[in-house]
């Protein structure tokens, strides 16, 4: 008999019967000290130092009376009352983590943990505080890049590994601030990859983990068995608000993609796939005799795109890209977006019934139109609307998917009275009184003329809506 021993945390051994060629587990007394000891601590002693705490601060002013008194309606009566004009002063502090990704001291973090702070302070496991000015961030994968200034010396800071290379069972500890007691240490699994619908950023692949993830965690380290960070710690799934067991992770491969696009040149630019679709299921699948449902379905190509100029047309279905296999568009755009630009990735497609390999070129997209941004202002149900131009660099800005040329809401600011109407950031504005809207400069003028209605056209996801307001 041909045996084979592996300890598994130092209780289980398999053996291998010669006979039938079947693993069979045998229960063993240990019969050493070694069998039973088992500890992360060599790791945490090599990670920890590069994991930080941030604290923020963030000044907001209040009305120092009845909220009733914000109303336009009541200033109307109350303007100049004692007390009106007063407001008062609270500062809000909040917590989180991050992770030193350098020894001259770029931090990566959540954006959302520092999201309008007005104060940002890094504290270091060996006491030492900094003040971190803001590199860049990028809500659409919620990362936030922070520098501080260690005056020459070499910060403590944890490589980044290819979390493409992370599988379903893996050991990881997640290092953070939960709750703000400290730096603590919880172990776990990777309990699901490429989670794609869970809704905190639309631009993310997420790594599940059933590693104790807590708020202040955030922005905190996922590391491996090999002390290198493979994700971001950003979220849980929680109906209490304490771990659940499910939590959740930015790749690493993310992370590497935001730091090397924002250091570059001071900005976030990412590769554009230039097309879009839909996910293929089962009717779909049956009706292309696909054998499973699997890959995007292309419904739209960008002329001049990247897609359009690797050949890749509508009614094609994207499959794999490079190695890695896509189920959904956002698993697509995900990929698309951790690649370098300036290189190329191989493209497996399936194109009038058969399977084809295609190059695509990793290019930046295009801001064509420019977008002249411009903040609407007057008597008119539009005064307050921050639109612009619409482009393929600013759709990927903000996270516009498909699109088509024309003026697009960006923003509403003031107490507007466009979002009491229903209008959204997003809405693209086709038609003011039936004069069809081509650009910004078009729609400023438009909304300048006086008249006694407006009939304003709206498209939204497809669905086109007019709005009638009378002066």
């Amino acid at each position: 008999m041909k045996q084979g021993i592996f300890a598994v945390l130092g209780f289980v051994v398999l053996a291998l019967l010669e006979s039938t060629g079947v693993f069979a587990a045998e229960k063993v007394v240990p019969d050493s000290r070694a069998q039973v000891e088992f500890s992360y601590a060599p790791l945490v002693q090599k990670a920890s130092p590069a994991v930080v705490n941030i604290y923020t601060r963030k000044v907001v002013r209040s009305r120092a009376i009845s909220p009733l008194f914000s109303d336009p309606f009541f200033q109307r009566f109350f303007q100049g009352a004692p007390g009106f004009s007063g407001s008062r002063k609270k500062i809000q502090n909040s917590l989180g983590s991050g992770v030193l990704v350098s020894a001259e001291g770029l931090i990566v973090t959540n954006n959302h943990v520092i999201e309008g702070a007005d104060e940002i302070r890094v504290v270091l496991t060996d006491r030492r505080e900094f003040e971190a000015q803001i590199v860049g961030t990028d809500e659409r994968t919620d990362l936030a890049l922070l520098q501080v200034e260690s005056k020459g010396e070499a910060l403590p800071f944890l490589p980044l590994s290819d979390s493409d290379e992370l599988e379903v069972g893996d050991l990881v500890l997640a290092i953070g601030n939960p709750f703000g007691v400290g730096q603590t240490v919880t172990s776990g699994i990777v309990s699901a990859l490429a989670r794609t619908q869970v809704g905190v950023s639309d631009l993310a692949s997420f790594i599940q983990t059933d590693a104790a993830i807590n708020p202040g965690n955030s922005g905190g380290a996922l590391i491996g068995m090999d002390a290198r960070l493979v994700g971001i710690n950003t979220a849980i799934f929680s109906k209490s608000g304490g771990s659940q067991g499910i939590g959740f992770a930015i790749p690493s491969n993310m992370v590497r993609a935001v730091v090397a696009g924002t250091v570059k040149d001071g900005r976030l630019v990412r590769a554009w796939f230039g097309a879009w679709g839909q996910a293929v299921t089962p009717d779909i699948a049956q009706a292309l005799d696909m054998d499973k449902p699997t890959g995007v379905l292309i419904k739209k190509v960008h002329p001049g795109g990247p897609a359009d100029l690797a050949g890749i047309r509508a009614g094609d279905v994207i499959i794999q890209i490079k190695k890695a296999i896509v189920d959904d568009p956002k698993a697509l755009t995900y990929r698309i977006a951790t690649m370098p630009l300036g290189g190329k990735a191989s493209l497996t497609v399936l194109q009038d019934g058969k399977e084809k390999t295609l190059t695509l070129k990793l290019m930046a997209p295009p801001e064509v139109p420019v977008r002249d941004l411009k903040k609407l202002s007057g008597q008119h149900p539009l005064s307050g609307v921050v639109v612009a131009n619409m482009s393929p660099a600013l759709a990927d800005e903000v996270g516009i998917d498909s699109f088509e040329d024309g003026v697009y809401i960006l923003r509403m600011e003031g107490r507007d009275f466009a979002s009491r109407l229903g209008l959204k950031p997003g809405d693209r504005i086709t038609t003011i009184n039936n004069q069809v809207i081509k650009n910004t400069s078009g729609l400023e003028a438009v909304m300048a003329k006086r008249v006694d209605s407006w009939a304003i056209g709206i498209k939204r996801g497809g669905k086109v809506m007019k709005l009638v307001i009378d002066r």
